[in-house]
């Protein structure tokens, strides 16, 4: 019994060659449904999750000195806020514990003394600044929850893709024969090894080092970097993530080439300045388009890039003594 379908004729089924092409089209169409259904859901939780997520991306941003020589700095709680840190002399302040830590917070208090009061500063215990630090600002009513969306997407894209992966899987994986299977299921593990190790890469490293780098370039113009909007701040990590985990995903394009002939070792090693050049290109494109990003996601892409002129020497090496025992 044929079933009427929107946008497919009802006797489809009896149509001959266009059987496949229409049964081909409606898998396609519920593996996207599945896929989009399976982002949306994953969406909705994220949303819920938002502030442990913004709590994620902001680690990085306590990471930013890890490169860096401890400097004496100084800072004044009153209440809640903060003001500073303030890099302090070599010389030792009256009241500061004298080689105690690099950093020390001061709380701002009043004491009576006499008809008038006084201001007093406490050091506080448990709680030293490592260096400047940034306070992120919404700066327009809906911004709040803008962020809490941004982070929600990506956030989505990451924790659904194990289904979305599946049912487009799903859809692809019939039309190949074993052999086939096999290879995508081989390049795949590759693939996700790559974005992992390109996302963590990032999250620990090349993060807060780019992050430093923007804070002392705003200094060396005169600026002061230690306020900056949520919003700007989450799209920037967020971008840098995702595009170091997309571009690590170069190596694999690269070594495809190779596998099926088009590119060879020695045109690889013709090609070094291009693809240094390529990879400046990748990290305006894959991440945000300033220097910093660009040359923290061009120094890996090329290490990795170098990393696949040895692997294709290799598999050239390894054909040639193939070849040869078969000839002997």
């Amino acid at each position: 019994m044929a079933v009427d379908t929107p946008g497919i004729p009802a006797d489809a089924e009896d149509m001959g060659p266009k059987k496949s092409f229409w049964g081909h089209l409606n898998d396609l169409r519920t593996a996207l449904i599945r896929s989009v259904s399976a982002i949306g859901v994953a969406l909705l939780l994220c949303l819920f999750l938002s502030p442990w997520i913004v709590r994620v991306l902001v680690f990085p941003m306590q990471r930013m000195h890890m490169f860096e020589k401890p400097r004496r700095t100084v800072t004044l709680q009153i209440g809640d806020a903060k003001i500073g840190p303030f890099e302090v002399g070599k010389e030792p302040i009256p009241g500061l514990p004298a080689g105690g830590p690099p950093n020390v917070v001061l709380r701002v208090g009043v004491a009576p003394m006499g008809r008038d009061q006084v201001a007093t500063l406490t050091v506080e215990p448990d709680a030293q600044p490592a260096g400047t630090e940034i306070r992120l600002h919404n700066l327009s009513p809906t911004e709040g929850f803008m962020v809490a969306f941004h982070v929600a997407i990506y956030a989505a894209l990451a924790i659904s893709s194990p289904f979305w992966i599946f049912f487009m899987g799903g859809f692809i994986l019939p039309a190949l024969n074993l052999k086939e299977r096999s290879v995508i299921f081989s390049w795949l593990g590759w693939s996700g090894f790559l974005f992992f190790a390109g996302v963590l890469s990032t999250y620990f490293v090349l993060l807060p080092v780019a992050l430093r780098a923007a804070i002392q370039y705003s200094e060396i113009l005169g600026f002061s970097a230690q306020d900056w909007r949520a919003d700007e701040y989450i799209n920037f990590t967020c971008k840098f993530i995702f595009g170091m985990g997309l571009g690590f995903q170069f190596p694999l394009v690269v070594l495809f080439l190779v596998k099926i002939g088009v590119l060879t070792h020695e045109q690889l090693t013709k090609f070094r300045r291009h693809v240094a050049v390529l990879s400046l290109i990748l990290g305006a494109v894959l991440t945000t388009p300033e220097v910093v990003t660009q040359v923290a996601m061009a120094i890996p892409l090329y290490l990795l890039y170098e990393v696949c002129i040895w692997i294709a020497w290799y598999w050239e090496r390894k054909k040639r003594r193939a070849e040869a025992g078969a000839a002997a």
